[in-house]
């Protein structure tokens, strides 16, 4: 199958809020015998990608990026009803992300299908106050900590937060991971803010999870501009 070709007919439908027809279409992918874990990753990714850049560079209503993201939402979450579920990896991981719609759903996508991977989940979404945040991770002391953002604004706190874990040895054994859109357009900001690990995509962030655990930051590697390491 396409996954392209499905990106393209699938997004008038989701900028239009067309449910049924949205709904219909990938019933027949799925029927076809397209993974939910495949269409997830090459299809609604993607299509996401494709809405918050449209948005963000004035090019699609307010109206049609919300008719978008809820429909998409909705997808999402019938798609994770089917994913295949992996045993259990015993690592833990807390995923929390900007206060955007948006920003929810691109982080919802990485929890469910790294919960289906194997890792232990939980997920707070945006809007939580910073000592809240420390206390929590503090607390559970997780084998990764996700932050998602799309959001520029969203990055000096972010780094606050891993400066603090880093200067208190607040959770020494705990991965900290970033992605999202801010950190895609931005080169070198996960470097800079002192990220071990991220990706552009939820694939690619469940493999550096899995590839590289003892992955972390070093002091040459906090430097604005500098190239991108493979994920």
């Amino acid at each position: 199958m396409n996954t392209q070709a499905m990106v393209e007919r699938l997004f008038p439908m989701l900028i239009t809020g067309d449910r049924n027809g949205a709904r219909n279409t990938v019933h027949d992918w799925t029927e076809g015998g397209l993974a939910a874990e495949t269409l997830t990753q090459e299809v609604y990714w993607p299509l996401l990608d494709m809405v918050n850049d449209l948005f963000r560079r004035d090019q699609l209503t307010t109206l049609a990026h919300h008719y978008a993201t809820r429909l998409l939402r909705s997808l999402v979450d019938q798609a994770q009803a089917c994913y295949d579920q992996a045993d259990r990896n015993n690592r833990s991981l807390m995923l929390f992300c900007g206060d955007t719609e948006a920003d929810d759903l691109a982080a919802q996508m990485v929890a469910d299908l790294a919960e289906a991977g194997g890792y232990t989940v939980t997920f707070g979404g945006g809007g939580i106050a910073y000592d809240e945040l420390l206390a929590a991770v503090q607390n559970q002391q997780p084998d990764v900590l996700l932050m998602f953002s799309s959001s520029a604004s969203d990055a000096p706190n972010i780094r606050r937060l891993i400066d603090t874990i880093r200067e208190v040895g607040a959770c020494p054994n705990t991965q900290i991971a970033v992605g999202g859109g801010v950190f895609n357009r931005a080169e070198g900001l996960a470097e800079e803010i002192g990220a071990d690990i991220w990706s552009d995509t939820p694939d690619g962030m469940i493999h550096c999870m899995n590839s590289q655990p003892d992955r972390r930051a070093t002091p040459e590697q906090r430097t604005v501009g500098q190239a991108r390491s493979a994920a």
